[in-house]
C-alpha cells in the first residue's frame, strides 16, 4: 500500500490509519515525501521510485492529485485507487491570486496558525489539540522552503480526463468539509467509471485525524471486495 499525503503534511497523518488496516489485513504501508518536489509529475515519480512493484494507492488532499498522476504514469503498478478529501478541479482565480502573493513574499515561515489548522477541521473538533498539534508539528518538521514549494504548485483540472483511470476506485469525503466540497467529490465519482463513493459523517477535511477507525473501516471493507494480485 503506498500512502500520499496532503500539503504541508507527511507519514504522521496516517499514524492511526495504518496499525487499524493492518489489521484487516491490508499493508504493509509505504509512505510517499512530497517535500522534495515542485511538481506533481515530480512527486509522483518520487513516489514511484520507492514504492513497491504493485500496490494499492491512497491519496489524501494534494496527495490525490499526486496518486493520479502516478496513475498516469505507472497504471500497471496499482491494483486500487482510494482518493480521500480530494478534487479534480484546476487551481481558481482566487488560489492563482494567493499563489502570485506566496511568490512574492519574504518574511519567514512561522508555521501553520492554530485558526488555520481549527477551520479545516469538523465543528466538534476545532477544539481538539491533539489534532491541531500534530498537524502544527508536520508543518514545522517541513519547514518553510517545502511550505513555499507546496504552496505554489499548479494543479490542472483533470475532470475531463477522469475517465482514463481504469482500476477500482474509491472516493471519500468528510460530511462537512470546508476545504473540498461535495460537488468535487461527486466529480471524482461521476468521472471515474465504476467508482465507489462514500461520505463519513462528523467529519471536517482531516479525515485521517479526525475518523480513523470510521476510515480504515470503510477501506478495509472495500478492500476486501476487490480481486488480490
Amino acid at each position: 500500500m503506498l500512502l500520499v499525503p496532503g500539503f504541508m503534511l507527511d507519514a504522521d497523518l496516517w499514524h492511526e490509519v495504518v496499525p487499524l488496516l493492518t489489521e484487516y489485513g491490508h499493508g504493509p504501508a509505504t509512505y510517499a515525501d512530497l517535500a522534495k518536489d515542485d511538481t506533481i509529475a515530480a512527486m509522483a515519480r518520487r513516489a514511484l521510485a520507492d514504492a513497491p512493484p504493485s500496490f494499492v494507492l491512497v491519496g489524501f488532499s494534494m496527495g490525490g492529485y499526486v496518486a493520479r498522476e502516478i496513475v498516469r504514469q505507472a497504471a500497471d503498478r496499482v491494483s486500487a485507487l482510494i482518493l480521500i478529501a480530494t478534487s479534480a478541479r484546476g487551481d481558481s482565480d482566487v488560489q492563482r491570486q494567493r499563489k502570485a502573493a506566496i511568490a512574492g513574499q519574504t518574511a519567514a515561515f512561522k508555521g501553520l496558525s492554530r485558526s488555520a489548522v481549527a477551520s479545516s477541521l469538523h465543528p466538534d473538533h476545532a477544539d481538539r489539540d491533539d489534532i491541531i498539534v500534530r498537524i502544527q508539528a508536520a508543518g514545522q518538521r517541513l519547514g518553510g522552503d517545502v511550505f513555499r514549494r507546496q504552496s505554489l504548485i499548479e494543479r490542472r483540472d483533470e475532470r475531463d480526463h477522469l475517465g482514463t483511470i481504469a482500476c477500482p476506485t474509491l472516493v471519500i469525503a468528510g460530511e462537512q468539509d470546508q476545504l473540498r466540497s461535495r460537488e468535487e467529490a461527486l466529480e471524482l465519482h461521476r468521472g471515474i467509471g465504476g467508482s465507489r463513493l462514500e461520505v463519513i459523517e462528523k467529519t471536517g477535511h482531516m479525515v485521517p485525524m479526525e475518523a480513523p477507525q470510521r476510515l480504515a473501516t470503510i477501506m478495509g471493507q472495500w478492500l476486501d471486495q476487490q480481486p488480490r494480485g
